[in-house]
């Protein structure tokens, strides 16, 4: 009996090479080495076929499978057939482990692609199921919201000055700047067409009623939906994936009430506040085109501005925010809460946010309008 893995090799054929394994081919002894198999194959060229010899083989373990793999290997570079007949069960199945290739992700979807209804129906099935849950979560909030006029709901009052002071006065730089250059795009577009018919007083009109009753509250939903929005859904996401929202049900505290409670009220608050500031700014740009190009005094484009603007209008533009402020809130902590475990899923979850955001204000400035029409408001 052989103490030590040996290795022989016949050539029953022309293009066949037979390699018969005997002894202990284990881990750390002295084997072969598959190097030795490709001396021979260079001596005879004409070699297609390599087999397997193992009854006299009386134990192996990794170090045999080591040595299978190169050999394996270097048959593959030389286009030689590998024949593991010869070789024991229990090696034979190891191999095919070690070489499967794993399944690539999504590769049976791609090779059974459904079809069009099919998919149109998937897409249906999610979209009602995403309206359901929409419901539940405004139920949910508006049930928080109910106890917070009773004076039951459970959060704090430092949560909620911070986030009025994040909604709010750190929210001015980007809304003073949106909102200038939009007064001064809306006067420079009136401007070009107002000057053919000699009515270029009425740019003061034009920029007034538009920022106040619309663009002001507009231009400002769709910046909190971009900074706030998505900074409550990111902040909700991690506090998801980090478990804190599951320790605070744990103790017996309603994640409705103490996380999106604050930031719904806050941001409610803050809207109006920022609409009016976002007037100001707005009807500021406007006159600078005015002054600069039409050569109208301020005081003409401040009297008219008094005269075309009226308290309705600033009332549907303050309504407007404060609905816009209420979706951009909902939409941001309910991406949060639907947040995945992961921290692709905050990215996602706050992508989703702004985009829900922006549909929704789309939607209600559609809604009021029509509602304004139809009222003859």
């Amino acid at each position: 009996m052989t103490a030590r893995g040996e290795m022989t090799m016949e050539q029953p054929s022309a293009d066949t090479l037979k390699v018969i394994l005997s002894g202990h081919w284990k881990l750390g002894g002295d084997l072969p080495e598959a190097d030795k198999i490709q001396e021979t194959l260079q001596d005879r060229p004409g070699v297609k076929n390599i087999v397997f010899e193992t009854r006299e083989m009386d134990s192996w373990d990794t170090g045999l499978l080591t040595f299978l793999i190169d050999l394996g290997n270097l048959c593959s570079r030389q286009n030689i057939e590998l024949n593991n007949a010869g070789l024991p069960e229990g090696a034979k199945k190891l191999l095919e482990l070690a070489s499967a290739v794993p399944e690539t992700k999504d590769a049976r979807k791609a090779e059974g692609r459904a079809s069009f209804f099919t998919h149109l129906g998937d897409e249906t099935v999610h979209f009602f199921q995403s309206a359901g849950e929409l419901l539940a979560f405004i139920g949910d909030a508006f049930v928080a919201f109910l106890k917070l006029l009773r004076g039951k709901a459970q959060y704090r009052l430092a949560d909620l000055g911070l986030i009025m002071q994040a909604a709010g006065a750190q929210a001015v730089p980007i809304v003073s700047l949106i909102s200038f250059l939009v007064g001064l795009i809306l006067a420079f577009i009136g401007a070009i067409q107002l000057r053919l018919f000699g009515a270029q007083i009425y740019v003061a009109d034009l920029v007034g009623i538009a920022m106040v009753r619309l663009m002001a509250a507009l231009m400002t939903g769709i910046v909190m939906a971009g900074r706030t929005g998505g900074a409550f859904a990111a902040q909700l996401g991690t506090m998801q994936v980090n478990q804190e929202i599951d320790a605070l049900r744990t103790l017996g505290i309603s994640p409705m009430e103490f996380l999106v409670l604050p930031r719904m009220v806050g941001l409610a608050l803050m809207m109006p506040l920022l609409c009016i500031y976002a007037n100001l700014m707005g009807i500021l740009g406007g006159m600078v085109v005015a002054v600069l190009m039409l050569d109208i005094r301020f005081v003409q484009y401040y009297n008219e501005t008094v005269t075309s603007v009226g308290l309705w209008n600033l009332g549907i533009g303050l309504f407007s925010g404060l609905v816009f402020g209420i979706i951009v809130a909902l939409a941001g902590c309910m991406r949060g809460m639907q947040c995945g475990r992961s921290a692709a899923a905050v990215g996602d979850a706050a992508t989703s946010a702004v985009v829900t955001a922006i549909v929704g204000i789309i939607v209600a400035t559609a809604v009021i309008t029509v509602l304004c029409d139809f009222w003859g408001i």
